[in-house]
């Protein structure tokens, strides 16, 4: 596979996973067996009342994001925040608590990060952060920069720091070739720092707490073995399905390719997101260097 198809892989990844979760979003794992059997078809609905194939938050933050890293061919954090802003007027169907604030602290008194706070501790700064992954693959350095700032708009907390660090790195190790081993090495690593962090064996929760997320994104993504059993076994789980689902998806989809996610998924999935997808994967591959 290219750097391309897997690059495409994992942001389309990105927004079937966010779209298919967001049926089940906040449902047990219990209420989801119910009511669906096993989920695994882009049906829309949920708490949110989505159409088929509409993505919420967790995609729309990412176009975003990665919008104002095309516009401006490389980095501005102001145009980051200022697409941020842009998007919370735009009166968006879902917009969490922790990133409402530090959106509107920026809109408001112009501060780009908050002090340090423990209730920072969410996944909004994680699930956006993909386009700052495919913009700088072969720049660590920059990748790393990027990434704390954006996520510090929001989210000013060590738990969100790093976990969008590791999940960011393997989604690069995965584009890049480098493969699973070295995921396997990320998490390790990040296990050792906060050992919190530790999915084995997997606590079973799924909240908008970091922690939580990623718990249930490496649990599910290790231990299946292609894109959509990986998918349907995350948003199955519930809680913040939506972000779970996304994530997985990232990291399925850079694994196996724009390839192997399901047509149907990707028929059922919002086109006009899809073509910002494509577009958006072109130039940030492009401007790293890799086209």
């Amino acid at each position: 596979m290219t750097v391309l198809e897997k690059a495409l892989g994992a942001y389309l990844g990105f927004a079937c996973g966010d779209a298919l979760g967001a049926t089940v979003e906040f449902m047990s794992p219990k209420k989801i067996q119910k009511r669906y059997g096993v989920h695994r078809e882009m049906i829309g609905g949920g708490w949110l009342g989505l159409e088929a194939g509409q993505v919420t938050d967790d995609t729309q933050m990412a176009l975003a994001l990665g919008q104002a890293i095309i516009d401006q061919n490389g980095w501005n954090i102001r145009a980051v925040a200022d697409n941020f802003v842009a998007w919370l007027d735009s009166d968006p169907p879902d917009v969490g608590t922790t990133c409402r604030r530090g959106i509107v602290r920026y809109r408001d008194d112009g501060e780009l990060y908050g002090l340090p706070r423990e209730d920072d501790a969410g996944n909004g700064a994680c699930m956006r952060n993909l386009p700052v992954a495919l913009a700088t693959l072969n720049r660590p350095d920059h990748f790393a920069a990027w990434s704390l700032e954006q996520c510090r708009i929001t989210h000013h907390n060590p738990l969100s720091d790093a976990a969008t660090l590791t999940l960011g790195q393997m989604a690069q190790h995965l584009i890049n070739g480098q493969g699973i081993d070295a995921c396997k090495q990320e998490a390790e690593q990040l296990i050792s720092r906060y050992g919190e962090f530790a999915y084995s064996p997997y606590p079973g929760k799924a909240s908008g707490y970091i922690v939580d997320t990623v718990q249930t994104v490496l649990h599910y993504f290790f231990s299946t073995d292609c894109f959509e059993s990986c998918l349907v076994n995350t948003v199955n789980q519930g809680g913040d399905a939506d972000t779970t689902g996304a994530l997985a998806g990232m990291l399925a989809g850079a694994k196996y390719g724009v390839g192997q996610i399901p047509v149907r998924w990707l028929a059922q999935l919002d086109q006009q997101v899809a073509g910002q997808i494509r577009r958006q994967v072109a130039a940030l591959v492009g401007l790293a260097g890799l086209l």
